[in-house]
C-alpha cells in the first residue's frame, strides 16, 4: 500500500497538473473565439460565462485521457531517470503489480470521464445549442449597451445611446451611423441620425417590429460630396424585423441524452452513443501504453520517449474519430465500429507490454535452433 499511495500520488499530481495547462489553453481559445462574436454582436456578453460552462465538461472528457497519458508517462519517466523504478522493481514490483496500481489509480478518472461523456456532457451541449438559438432569435437591438458603440448590420452600421431602460424599450441619447451599400459606381452613401430619445414598437396586427426616434435630425449623403441633405422630424420610424418567429434548437446526436440513444438504429446515432463509451475505454487503453512506453534509460532522459508516445496517441485518436464519421455515413459495420480501433490499440499494447519477455523468447528459441543445428 505505501508503493501504491506513492506511485498514486505521482500519477495524480502530474495528471492534475498536465489537464489544467491542457484546460486552459483550449477553454482560451474557445474564450477568445466567443469574444470575438460578442464583439462583433452575435451574442450577448453576459452569455459567455454560461457558454463557457457549459461547454467545460466536453472540454474535460477529451482532456482528462490526454493528461492520463501524459501524467504516467511523466511520472514514470522520472521514477525511471532517477533510478528510483529499479528499486521498486529489486523489492518486488513486477511489471504487472506496476500495471495494476496504474490501473487502480486512474480509476477515479476512468469514473469522472464516464460521468462527463454519458451525462454532462449532452446535457453541456443541449444548453449551449439552447442559448445560441435564443441568441440568433434575438434582435440587435436586444443586445445593446449603454454607453457603448454596437455594430449594426453586420458591422455596415452603428448604433450608440447614452443610456436604455431595463426593459431595452426606452432609449435616450441615440446615434445612429449607417452605410448603404446599393449605390451608384463606388461611391457609399452615407447616413447620420441624431435623436434625443427612442423607442421599440411591436405592431400586434402585422407582426412587425419598429424603432421609433423622438425629434432629432438626419443627415444623409456621399461621402467628398457636397449634396448632403439635413430633414428634421418630430417622429422617425424605422421597421427592424419583418416577422417575431419561435427560435428552433438545432438537433445534434451530442445534445441527446444518452438512455435515448439506446436501441437507435441511426448511424449517426450509433456512432454518438459509440463514441461516449468510448472515452472511458480510451483512458485505460493509454493507461496499458502509458506503462511500457514510459520505460526510459537514465542516460537518455525522460521525454525522449514522449514525442513518439504523444505521436501513438494523435494516431489513436485520430483513427476513433475516422471510425465514427464511418459508422455515421453507414459505411462502417456498427458492429466493428470503434471497438475495431480500440482492439487495435490494445493489441499494441499488449505487444508493447511484453515487448521484452517476447524478445526473450525469440532470442532462446533461435539460439536453440543454432544448437540443434551445430549438434546435427
Amino acid at each position: 500500500m505505501i508503493i501504491f499511495r506513492y506511485l498514486a500520488k505521482e500519477i495524480i499530481f502530474t495528471l492534475l497538473a498536465v489537464s489544467g495547462v491542457l484546460l486552459l489553453i483550449f477553454m482560451s481559445g474557445t474564450f477568445v473565439r466567443y469574444l470575438g462574436e460578442a464583439a462583433a454582436g452575435d451574442i450577448s456578453p453576459g452569455a459567455l460565462l454560461a457558454i463557457m460552462g457549459y461547454r467545460l465538461p466536453g472540454f474535460l472528457e477529451l482532456i482528462l485521457p490526454l493528461g492520463t497519458f501524459i501524467g504516467v508517462m511523466l511520472a514514470y519517466g522520472r521514477l525511471y531517470v532517477e533510478s528510483e523504478m529499479v528499486v521498486l522493481s529489486a523489492c518486488g514490483l513486477s511489471q504487472r503489480r506496476l500495471l495494476a496500481y496504474t490501473l487502480l489509480a486512474a480509476s477515479p478518472v476512468i469514473l469522472a470521464v464516464s460521468v462527463l461523456g454519458l451525462y454532462l456532457s449532452p446535457k453541456g451541449v443541449a444548453a449551449v445549442e439552447e442559448i445560441f438559438a435564443e441568441q440568433k432569435a434575438r434582435g440587435e437591438f436586444d443586445l445593446l449597451q449603454p454607453e457603448q458603440f454596437q455594430p449594426l448590420n453586420k458591422g455596415q452600421g452603428t448604433f450608440y445611446t447614452s443610456a436604455i431602460s431595463k426593459d431595452k424599450q426606452d432609449l435616450s441619447g441615440v446615434f445612429i451611423a449607417d452605410v448603404n451599400p446599393k449605390t451608384l459606381l463606388t461611391h457609399s452613401e452615407s447616413s447620420v441620425i441624431r435623436s434625443d430619445s427612442g423607442q421599440q414598437w411591436f405592431n400586434e396586427e402585422f407582426q412587425r417590429r419598429y424603432f421609433v426616434l423622438g425629434e432629432g435630425k438626419r443627415y444623409a449623403g456621399v461621402a467628398g460630396m457636397a449634396d448632403f441633405q439635413e430633414l428634421n422630424f418630430e417622429s422617425f420610424g424605422q421597421l427592424m424585423q419583418e416577422q417575431i418567429g419561435q427560435y428552433r434548437v438545432k438537433y445534434r446526436v451530442e445534445a441527446e441524452p444518452t438512455l435515448d440513444l439506446f436501441g437507435a438504429t441511426e448511424p449517426i446515432r450509433i456512432a454518438g452513443l459509440q463514441w461516449r463509451i468510448s472515452l472511458p475505454v480510451l483512458v485505460i487503453v493509454v493507461c496499458l501504453l502509458a506503462v511500457p512506453l514510459s520505460r526510459t534509460n537514465p542516460r537518455q532522459g525522460r521525454y525522449l520517449g514522449m514525442i513518439p508516445a504523444i505521436l501513438l496517441y494523435i494516431i489513436y485518436l485520430v483513427a476513433l474519430n475516422a471510425a465514427r464519421d464511418q459508422v455515421k455515413l453507414g459505411k462502417l459495420d456498427p458492429l466493428l465500429g470503434l471497438w475495431i480501433v480500440h482492439l487495435v490499440f490494445f493489441s499494441i499494447a499488449l505487444l508493447l507490454f511484453n515487448w521484452g519477455n517476447l524478445r526473450r523468447w525469440i532470442r532462446h528459441t533461435l539460439t536453440s535452433k543454432k544448437v540443434e543445428q551445430a549438434h546435427a
